[in-house]
């Protein structure tokens, strides 16, 4: 029987994903059943076995294809001439790349205790890749005399955090423009590490 128009898997993959990330964001990982992703879609059931093994399988492969992407942006940002120069570009580029994701962003910090081991050893040393780009321009900085860290692996965590907090609050339209936003906590992170604000 030939497939019905729309159902080519370059069409019906991506929907599946984009359907489950929604869902997965919105109401947990747990929560959440196969059927329910399908029923989004517009789907039976079972033609999203065609698509993936099982919904942990569904679950790593949004998780996987966010931090991939993230690190190949973060990879092909032009480079800064001093550390304190680079920690502005990344809080500016951490927070302009995580605004426009948010269900993305809270599925890979929320859910990996919902993966199982393997999954969880792969997602999680794509996530300390990531962590070891923040991490490296703070020992940069401390062993250039521009930092003051006491912990660059605290220093890394605290400053994640703080970043990627924007996404809980932010909205379009609100009472400071994005670009303001970034320049705002580009600023505190200078400050937090002892550095001066760059211009």
């Amino acid at each position: 029987m030939a497939r019905k128009t729309g159902s080519h898997s370059e069409i019906t993959g991506p929907r599946i994903r984009a359907a489950a990330q929604h869902l997965f964001a919105r109401h947990g990982y747990a929560a959440v059943s196969m059927r329910q992703i399908a029923a989004e879609v517009g789907v039976q059931a079972g033609a999203l076995y065609l698509y993936t093994p099982d919904k942990q399988s569904l679950l790593a492969d949004l998780m996987r294809d966010h931090l991939e992407s993230l690190l190949a942006a973060t990879a092909a940002l032009p480079p800064q001439p001093s550390p304190a120069d680079r920690l502005a570009q990344f809080a500016r580029f951490h927070i302009g790349y995580h605004i426009e994701r948010p269900d993305a962003v809270f599925i890979a910090y929320m859910e990996l205790r919902n993966l199982e081991p393997a999954q969880f050893a792969e997602i999680e040393a794509l996530r300390r890749r990531y962590e070891d780009v923040l991490e490296d321009i703070l020992r940069a900085g401390h062993r250039a005399g521009q930092f003051s860290i006491p912990d660059s692996k605290l220093a890394t965590m605290a400053l994640i955090a703080m970043l990627t907090g924007v996404t809980n609050w932010y909205r379009e339209g609100g009472r400071l423009r994005r670009h303001d936003v970034e320049a705002i906590y580009a600023d505190m992170a200078l400050k937090s590490v002892g550095a001066l604000a760059q211009p």
